[in-house]
Protein backbone atom coordinates (compact mmCIF):
# COMPACT_ATOMS: atom_id res chain seq x y z
CA UNK A 1 0.00 0.00 0.00
CA UNK A 2 1.02 3.54 -0.61
CA UNK A 3 1.31 5.64 2.55
CA UNK A 4 -1.39 7.58 1.70
CA UNK A 5 -3.82 4.80 1.79
CA UNK A 6 -2.05 2.86 4.82
CA UNK A 7 -2.62 5.93 6.87
CA UNK A 8 -6.60 6.00 5.36
CA UNK A 9 -6.80 2.11 6.61
CA UNK A 10 -5.29 3.20 10.01
CA UNK A 11 -8.27 6.03 10.27
CA UNK A 12 -10.91 3.56 9.59
CA UNK A 13 -9.21 0.69 12.43
CA UNK A 14 -9.86 3.83 14.78
CA UNK A 15 -12.71 4.75 13.79
CA UNK A 16 -14.24 1.35 14.11
CA UNK A 17 -13.15 1.34 17.86
CA UNK A 18 -16.06 4.49 18.37
CA UNK A 19 -15.32 7.61 17.62
CA UNK A 20 -17.41 9.13 20.18
CA UNK A 21 -17.24 6.06 22.87
CA UNK A 22 -16.95 6.69 26.05
CA UNK A 23 -15.55 4.52 29.12
CA UNK A 24 -13.73 5.64 31.69
CA UNK A 25 -10.95 3.71 32.96
CA UNK A 26 -7.29 3.52 33.32
CA UNK A 27 -6.69 0.21 33.50
CA UNK A 28 -6.48 -0.58 30.04
CA UNK A 29 -4.55 2.30 28.79
CA UNK A 30 -2.12 1.70 31.70
CA UNK A 31 -1.51 -2.02 31.03
CA UNK A 32 -0.94 -1.11 26.41
CA UNK A 33 1.24 1.46 28.40
CA UNK A 34 3.10 -0.93 29.95
CA UNK A 35 3.18 -3.04 27.26
CA UNK A 36 5.28 -0.71 25.68
CA UNK A 37 7.71 0.53 28.16
CA UNK A 38 5.68 3.17 29.74
CA UNK A 39 6.79 5.64 27.20
CA UNK A 40 4.99 8.49 29.02
CA UNK A 41 7.94 8.34 31.53
CA UNK A 42 10.54 9.24 29.15
CA UNK A 43 9.68 12.76 29.41
CA UNK A 44 8.28 15.85 31.81
CA UNK A 45 4.80 17.25 30.95
CA UNK A 46 3.03 20.04 31.58
CA UNK A 47 -1.46 18.45 31.77
CA UNK A 48 -4.72 20.81 31.10
CA UNK A 49 -7.33 20.21 32.32
CA UNK A 50 -10.46 22.64 32.37
CA UNK A 51 -13.56 23.57 30.63
CA UNK A 52 -12.95 26.27 27.73
CA UNK A 53 -9.55 27.13 26.65
CA UNK A 54 -7.48 24.06 26.65
CA UNK A 55 -6.49 23.75 23.31
CA UNK A 56 -5.38 27.65 22.77
CA UNK A 57 -4.02 27.45 25.95
CA UNK A 58 -1.96 24.09 25.52
CA UNK A 59 -0.97 25.84 21.74
CA UNK A 60 0.71 28.94 23.70
CA UNK A 61 2.42 26.70 26.07
CA UNK A 62 4.12 24.84 23.26
CA UNK A 63 4.53 28.33 21.01
CA UNK A 64 6.86 29.29 24.23
CA UNK A 65 8.61 26.10 25.33
CA UNK A 66 9.75 26.24 21.56
CA UNK A 67 11.01 29.66 21.54
CA UNK A 68 12.96 28.68 24.68
CA UNK A 69 14.68 25.45 22.55
CA UNK A 70 12.77 22.89 24.10
CA UNK A 71 11.71 20.28 21.67
CA UNK A 72 7.90 19.32 21.88
CA UNK A 73 5.32 16.91 21.89
CA UNK A 74 1.62 18.77 22.04
CA UNK A 75 -1.88 16.11 22.43
CA UNK A 76 -4.74 17.73 21.98
CA UNK A 77 -8.47 16.79 21.27
CA UNK A 78 -10.74 17.13 19.45
CA UNK A 79 -9.45 17.85 15.84
CA UNK A 80 -10.21 19.99 12.77
CA UNK A 81 -9.52 18.20 9.81
CA UNK A 82 -7.22 15.29 10.13
CA UNK A 83 -6.11 13.03 13.67
CA UNK A 84 -2.77 14.28 13.19
CA UNK A 85 -3.50 17.53 14.42
CA UNK A 86 -4.24 15.83 17.86
CA UNK A 87 -0.13 14.74 17.99
CA UNK A 88 2.26 17.07 17.11
CA UNK A 89 5.95 17.79 16.80
CA UNK A 90 7.67 21.07 17.71
CA UNK A 91 4.31 22.70 16.27
CA UNK A 92 3.44 21.01 13.99
CA UNK A 93 1.38 18.14 12.74
CA UNK A 94 2.91 14.26 12.88
CA UNK A 95 3.29 12.75 9.35
CA UNK A 96 1.02 10.11 8.17
CA UNK A 97 4.43 7.74 8.04
CA UNK A 98 5.35 8.44 11.14
CA UNK A 99 1.63 8.22 12.42
CA UNK A 100 1.07 5.05 10.61
CA UNK A 101 4.45 3.14 11.91
CA UNK A 102 3.74 4.23 15.45
CA UNK A 103 0.16 2.09 15.16
CA UNK A 104 1.46 -0.40 13.79
CA UNK A 105 3.53 -0.92 16.03
CA UNK A 106 0.85 -0.52 18.61
CA UNK A 107 -2.00 -2.42 17.14
CA UNK A 108 -0.76 -5.93 18.01
CA UNK A 109 0.02 -4.98 21.82
CA UNK A 110 -3.57 -3.11 21.78
CA UNK A 111 -5.11 -6.42 20.36
CA UNK A 112 -3.84 -8.25 23.45
CA UNK A 113 -5.14 -5.72 25.91
CA UNK A 114 -8.38 -6.16 24.10
CA UNK A 115 -8.71 -9.75 23.97
CA UNK A 116 -8.77 -10.03 27.99
CA UNK A 117 -10.86 -6.69 28.60
CA UNK A 118 -14.57 -6.18 29.07
CA UNK A 119 -14.40 -3.27 27.02
CA UNK A 120 -11.72 -2.90 24.02
CA UNK A 121 -9.44 0.13 24.27
CA UNK A 122 -11.24 2.88 22.91
CA UNK A 123 -10.58 5.75 20.08
CA UNK A 124 -9.42 8.06 22.38
CA UNK A 125 -7.02 5.27 24.69
CA UNK A 126 -5.60 4.41 21.05
CA UNK A 127 -4.27 8.56 19.98
CA UNK A 128 -3.37 9.25 23.55
CA UNK A 129 -1.02 6.08 23.57
CA UNK A 130 0.07 6.84 19.96
CA UNK A 131 1.11 9.97 21.23
CA UNK A 132 2.78 9.09 24.20
CA UNK A 133 4.73 6.74 22.20
CA UNK A 134 5.44 8.93 19.66
CA UNK A 135 6.76 11.45 22.12
CA UNK A 136 9.47 9.01 23.36
CA UNK A 137 10.49 8.16 19.71
CA UNK A 138 11.24 11.60 18.50
CA UNK A 139 11.99 12.57 21.37
CA UNK A 140 11.06 15.25 22.97
CA UNK A 141 12.04 17.54 25.46
CA UNK A 142 8.66 17.92 27.20
CA UNK A 143 5.27 17.02 26.09
CA UNK A 144 2.32 19.56 26.64
CA UNK A 145 -1.09 17.31 27.01
CA UNK A 146 -4.67 18.30 27.10
CA UNK A 147 -7.50 15.90 28.49
CA UNK A 148 -9.95 14.72 26.67
CA UNK A 149 -12.67 14.66 29.30
CA UNK A 150 -12.56 15.74 32.65
CA UNK A 151 -9.63 14.08 33.98
CA UNK A 152 -9.35 12.03 37.12
CA UNK A 153 -10.02 9.23 34.60
CA UNK A 154 -9.23 10.14 31.46
CA UNK A 155 -6.88 8.13 29.66
CA UNK A 156 -4.11 11.03 29.77
CA UNK A 157 -3.85 11.07 33.80
CA UNK A 158 -1.42 8.29 33.51
CA UNK A 159 1.36 11.24 32.94
CA UNK A 160 1.30 12.34 36.63
CA UNK A 161 2.47 15.59 35.09
CA UNK A 162 4.94 17.95 37.69
CA UNK A 163 2.99 21.09 35.94
CA UNK A 164 -0.59 21.03 35.70
CA UNK A 165 -3.03 23.67 34.20
CA UNK A 166 -6.48 24.17 35.39
CA UNK A 167 -8.28 26.41 33.41
CA UNK A 168 -11.68 28.29 33.76
CA UNK A 169 -14.23 25.55 34.87
CA UNK A 170 -17.90 25.57 33.37
CA UNK A 171 -20.85 23.47 33.23
CA UNK A 172 -20.38 21.33 30.33
CA UNK A 173 -20.54 17.33 29.65
CA UNK A 174 -22.44 17.32 32.79
CA UNK A 175 -23.79 13.83 32.42
CA UNK A 176 -20.58 12.25 32.61
CA UNK A 177 -18.78 14.44 35.49
CA UNK A 178 -21.97 15.70 37.28
CA UNK A 179 -24.25 19.21 37.02
CA UNK A 180 -22.31 21.22 39.33
CA UNK A 181 -19.50 23.37 38.79
CA UNK A 182 -17.94 21.31 42.73
CA UNK A 183 -18.58 17.96 40.72
CA UNK A 184 -16.85 19.15 37.61
CA UNK A 185 -13.91 20.58 39.35
CA UNK A 186 -13.23 17.27 41.75
CA UNK A 187 -13.02 15.15 38.56
CA UNK A 188 -10.65 17.68 37.06
CA UNK A 189 -8.56 18.39 40.33
CA UNK A 190 -7.75 14.79 39.99
CA UNK A 191 -5.01 15.49 37.58
CA UNK A 192 -3.52 17.04 40.32
CA UNK A 193 -0.62 14.88 41.61
CA UNK A 194 1.75 14.87 44.58
CA UNK A 195 4.12 17.63 44.61
CA UNK A 196 2.58 18.75 41.76
CA UNK A 197 2.93 23.02 40.84
CA UNK A 198 -0.95 23.95 39.69
CA UNK A 199 -1.65 26.75 37.46
CA UNK A 200 -5.09 27.64 37.59
CA UNK A 201 -7.20 30.27 36.05
CA UNK A 202 -9.39 32.25 37.90
CA UNK A 203 -12.24 30.28 38.79
CA UNK A 204 -16.15 30.46 40.10
CA UNK A 205 -15.78 29.81 43.99
CA UNK A 206 -17.90 26.61 43.55
CA UNK A 207 -15.13 25.09 41.56
CA UNK A 208 -12.51 26.66 43.30
CA UNK A 209 -12.83 24.59 46.65
CA UNK A 210 -12.08 21.20 45.49
CA UNK A 211 -8.93 22.53 43.54
CA UNK A 212 -7.86 23.74 46.97
CA UNK A 213 -8.54 21.23 48.99
CA UNK A 214 -7.13 18.63 45.98
CA UNK A 215 -3.37 20.87 46.28
CA UNK A 216 -3.91 20.48 50.49
CA UNK A 217 -4.54 16.77 50.09
CA UNK A 218 -1.73 15.89 48.02
CA UNK A 219 1.09 18.90 49.01
CA UNK A 220 0.37 20.21 45.75
CA UNK A 221 1.74 24.20 44.59
CA UNK A 222 -1.10 26.23 43.81
CA UNK A 223 -0.50 29.40 41.81
CA UNK A 224 -3.74 31.54 41.29
CA UNK A 225 -4.44 33.86 38.44
CA UNK A 226 -5.17 37.17 40.39
CA UNK A 227 -3.08 36.71 42.77
CA UNK A 228 0.39 35.24 41.55
CA UNK A 229 -0.06 36.28 38.25
CA UNK A 230 -2.53 37.72 35.72
CA UNK A 231 -3.83 40.32 33.03
CA UNK A 232 -2.53 43.51 33.80
CA UNK A 233 -3.25 45.54 30.51
CA UNK A 234 -5.10 44.49 27.03
CA UNK A 235 -5.33 46.73 24.20
CA UNK A 236 -6.56 45.78 20.59
CA UNK A 237 -4.48 45.35 17.68
CA UNK A 238 -4.98 44.87 14.04
CA UNK A 239 -4.75 40.72 14.07
CA UNK A 240 -4.84 40.35 17.71
CA UNK A 241 -3.73 42.43 20.79
CA UNK A 242 -1.22 43.34 22.87
CA UNK A 243 -0.77 42.87 26.71
CA UNK A 244 1.22 43.37 29.71
CA UNK A 245 1.14 40.09 31.57
CA UNK A 246 2.21 39.81 35.41
CA UNK A 247 3.59 36.67 35.56
CA UNK A 248 5.62 34.82 38.55
CA UNK A 249 8.62 36.22 37.57
CA UNK A 250 7.91 39.43 36.92
CA UNK A 251 6.15 41.96 34.30
CA UNK A 252 6.26 40.97 30.94
CA UNK A 253 5.56 44.10 28.67
CA UNK A 254 4.33 44.91 25.23
CA UNK A 255 3.64 41.11 24.38
CA UNK A 256 1.81 40.60 21.01
CA UNK A 257 -0.75 37.57 20.55
CA UNK A 258 -2.74 37.12 17.40
CA UNK A 259 -5.59 35.85 18.45
CA UNK A 260 -9.10 38.10 19.48
CA UNK A 261 -10.51 38.30 23.14
CA UNK A 262 -10.35 38.97 26.65
CA UNK A 263 -10.58 34.84 27.15
CA UNK A 264 -7.45 34.36 25.21
CA UNK A 265 -5.33 37.36 26.99
CA UNK A 266 -6.40 35.35 30.01
CA UNK A 267 -5.36 31.96 28.31
CA UNK A 268 -1.89 33.67 27.77
CA UNK A 269 -1.51 34.95 31.36
CA UNK A 270 -2.32 31.21 32.10
CA UNK A 271 0.53 29.73 29.53
CA UNK A 272 3.01 31.88 30.40
CA UNK A 273 2.89 31.16 34.18
CA UNK A 274 2.90 27.54 33.27
CA UNK A 275 6.30 27.73 31.40
CA UNK A 276 7.56 29.94 34.01
CA UNK A 277 6.46 27.36 36.75
CA UNK A 278 8.32 24.49 34.12
CA UNK A 279 11.01 26.30 33.21
CA UNK A 280 11.80 27.78 37.25
CA UNK A 281 11.13 31.12 36.61
CA UNK A 282 9.81 32.75 40.13
CA UNK A 283 10.36 34.87 42.21
CA UNK A 284 14.54 35.55 41.85
CA UNK A 285 14.33 34.53 37.59
CA UNK A 286 12.37 36.32 35.08
CA UNK A 287 12.13 34.29 31.22
CA UNK A 288 14.01 36.28 28.19
CA UNK A 289 10.99 38.71 27.61
CA UNK A 290 12.42 38.63 24.01
CA UNK A 291 11.50 34.92 23.74
CA UNK A 292 8.23 35.54 25.68
CA UNK A 293 7.57 37.87 22.95
CA UNK A 294 8.33 35.72 20.39
CA UNK A 295 6.70 32.51 21.42
CA UNK A 296 3.16 34.47 22.04
CA UNK A 297 3.82 36.13 18.58
CA UNK A 298 4.08 32.63 16.79
CA UNK A 299 1.38 31.45 18.26
CA UNK A 300 -2.23 30.47 16.43
CA UNK A 301 -5.33 28.56 17.23
CA UNK A 302 -7.18 27.20 14.41
CA UNK A 303 -11.08 27.64 14.93
CA UNK A 304 -10.62 30.50 17.66
CA UNK A 305 -12.47 33.46 16.25
CA UNK A 306 -10.45 32.65 12.77
CA UNK A 307 -10.57 34.73 9.99
CA UNK A 308 -10.75 32.88 7.07
CA UNK A 309 -12.31 35.20 4.65
CA UNK A 310 -12.75 38.95 3.87
CA UNK A 311 -15.22 40.99 1.92
CA UNK A 312 -17.84 39.74 4.18
CA UNK A 313 -15.79 38.70 7.05
CA UNK A 314 -16.03 34.89 7.39
CA UNK A 315 -14.97 33.79 11.52
CA UNK A 316 -15.29 30.37 12.38
CA UNK A 317 -15.31 29.39 16.47
CA UNK A 318 -15.37 26.57 17.86
CA UNK A 319 -17.20 27.64 21.31
CA UNK A 320 -19.70 24.88 22.12
CA UNK A 321 -21.42 25.51 25.27
CA UNK A 322 -22.88 28.36 27.02
CA UNK A 323 -19.32 29.47 29.20
CA UNK A 324 -17.51 29.34 26.06
CA UNK A 325 -20.04 31.28 24.05
CA UNK A 326 -20.15 34.39 26.84
CA UNK A 327 -16.64 34.69 25.80
CA UNK A 328 -16.99 34.79 21.79
CA UNK A 329 -20.00 37.34 22.43
CA UNK A 330 -17.73 39.60 24.39
CA UNK A 331 -14.87 39.34 21.72
CA UNK A 332 -17.29 40.14 19.00
CA UNK A 333 -18.79 43.29 20.91
CA UNK A 334 -15.10 44.39 21.90
CA UNK A 335 -12.85 43.74 19.22
CA UNK A 336 -15.33 43.29 15.43
CA UNK A 337 -17.18 46.56 14.55
CA UNK A 338 -19.85 44.19 12.19
CA UNK A 339 -22.59 46.61 10.83
CA UNK A 340 -24.26 43.13 10.17
CA UNK A 341 -23.67 39.91 11.48
CA UNK A 342 -25.40 36.53 10.47
CA UNK A 343 -24.41 33.55 12.43
CA UNK A 344 -24.28 29.91 10.86
CA UNK A 345 -25.01 27.64 13.91
CA UNK A 346 -24.94 23.97 14.19
CA UNK A 347 -24.85 22.22 17.57
CA UNK A 348 -24.61 18.42 18.80
CA UNK A 349 -27.56 17.29 20.60
CA UNK A 350 -25.91 16.65 24.23
CA UNK A 351 -25.27 20.34 24.86
CA UNK A 352 -27.30 23.42 25.72
CA UNK A 353 -28.13 24.61 22.44
CA UNK A 354 -30.84 26.93 24.58
CA UNK A 355 -28.50 28.76 25.93
CA UNK A 356 -25.93 29.15 23.40
CA UNK A 357 -28.50 30.95 21.16
CA UNK A 358 -29.96 33.32 23.90
CA UNK A 359 -26.09 34.63 24.06
CA UNK A 360 -25.98 35.09 20.61
CA UNK A 361 -29.24 36.80 19.81
CA UNK A 362 -28.32 40.15 21.04
CA UNK A 363 -24.84 40.60 18.87
CA UNK A 364 -26.34 38.23 15.29
CA UNK A 365 -29.14 40.21 13.06
CA UNK A 366 -29.98 36.92 11.69
CA UNK A 367 -28.97 33.33 12.12
CA UNK A 368 -28.63 30.17 9.25
CA UNK A 369 -29.42 26.75 11.19
CA UNK A 370 -27.57 23.70 9.94
CA UNK A 371 -26.88 20.14 10.89
CA UNK A 372 -23.13 19.19 11.35
CA UNK A 373 -21.65 15.96 10.47
CA UNK A 374 -21.51 14.37 13.81
CA UNK A 375 -23.73 11.75 14.59
CA UNK A 376 -24.54 13.53 17.64
CA UNK A 377 -25.75 16.44 15.97
CA UNK A 378 -28.67 17.72 17.08
CA UNK A 379 -31.70 17.62 14.16
CA UNK A 380 -32.33 20.90 12.12
CA UNK A 381 -35.91 20.83 13.08
CA UNK A 382 -34.87 21.13 16.98
CA UNK A 383 -32.65 23.91 16.55
CA UNK A 384 -34.85 25.73 14.19
CA UNK A 385 -37.70 25.49 16.88
CA UNK A 386 -35.52 26.70 19.63
CA UNK A 387 -33.84 29.33 17.24
CA UNK A 388 -37.22 30.64 16.14
CA UNK A 389 -38.58 31.10 19.93
CA UNK A 390 -35.16 33.15 20.82
CA UNK A 391 -34.72 34.90 17.52
CA UNK A 392 -38.16 35.16 16.13
CA UNK A 393 -39.53 33.48 12.93
CA UNK A 394 -38.45 36.14 10.73
CA UNK A 395 -34.66 36.26 11.87
CA UNK A 396 -33.81 32.36 11.17
CA UNK A 397 -32.98 30.23 7.61
CA UNK A 398 -32.14 26.66 7.61
CA UNK A 399 -30.28 25.29 5.23
CA UNK A 400 -29.67 21.30 5.95
CA UNK A 401 -25.95 20.96 4.61
CA UNK A 402 -22.76 23.43 5.60
CA UNK A 403 -22.24 24.17 1.61
CA UNK A 404 -25.54 25.63 1.38
CA UNK A 405 -25.53 27.08 4.41
CA UNK A 406 -22.50 29.36 4.28
CA UNK A 407 -24.00 30.41 0.88
CA UNK A 408 -27.12 31.49 2.34
CA UNK A 409 -25.26 33.04 5.12
CA UNK A 410 -23.31 35.00 2.65
CA UNK A 411 -26.26 36.45 1.05
CA UNK A 412 -27.82 37.39 4.08
CA UNK A 413 -24.74 39.38 5.39
CA UNK A 414 -24.50 40.87 1.78
CA UNK A 415 -28.44 42.01 0.93
CA UNK A 416 -29.46 45.26 1.20
CA UNK A 417 -25.76 46.68 2.07
CA UNK A 418 -24.99 49.63 -0.24
CA UNK A 419 -20.68 49.75 -1.01
CA UNK A 420 -18.30 48.05 1.01
CA UNK A 421 -18.50 45.10 2.61
CA UNK A 422 -16.21 45.50 4.73
CA UNK A 423 -18.71 46.09 7.88
CA UNK A 424 -20.60 42.65 7.89
CA UNK A 425 -19.28 39.67 8.58
CA UNK A 426 -20.30 35.99 9.30
CA UNK A 427 -19.96 33.47 11.94
CA UNK A 428 -19.48 29.80 11.58
CA UNK A 429 -20.15 28.37 15.37
CA UNK A 430 -22.03 25.62 17.92
CA UNK A 431 -19.64 22.77 18.23
CA UNK A 432 -15.71 22.18 16.97
CA UNK A 433 -17.30 20.02 14.61
CA UNK A 434 -19.05 22.59 12.77
CA UNK A 435 -15.90 24.55 12.58
CA UNK A 436 -14.29 21.87 11.45
CA UNK A 437 -17.06 21.42 8.42
CA UNK A 438 -16.99 24.56 7.52
CA UNK A 439 -13.16 25.15 7.49
CA UNK A 440 -12.83 21.88 5.18
CA UNK A 441 -14.51 23.76 2.66
CA UNK A 442 -13.14 27.40 3.12
CA UNK A 443 -10.05 26.83 3.54
CA UNK A 444 -9.71 25.00 0.14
Amino acid sequence: MTDRTDFAAVEAELANRGFTRMVFELDRIESLLDLLGSPQRAYPAIHLTGTNGKTSTARMIDSLLRAHGLHTGRYTSPHLETVRERISLDGEPVSEERFTSVYREIKPLAELIDARSDEPLTYFDMTTALAFATFADAPVDIAVVEVGLGGAEDATNVIQAGVCVITPIGLDHTEWLGDTLQDIALAKAGIIHPGATVISAAQEEEAAGPLLDRCAEVGATLAREGTEFGVLSRAVAVGGQVLSLQGLGGVYDDVFVPLHGAHQAQNAAVALAAVEAFLGAGARRQLDIEAVREGFASTSSPGRLERVRNAPTILLDGAHNPHGMAATVTALQEEFAFSKLVAVVGVLADKDAEGMLALLEPVVDQMVVTRNSSPRAMPTDELVELASEIFGEERVELAEDMPDAIELAVALAEEDVPGELSGVGVLVTGSVVTVADARRLLKR
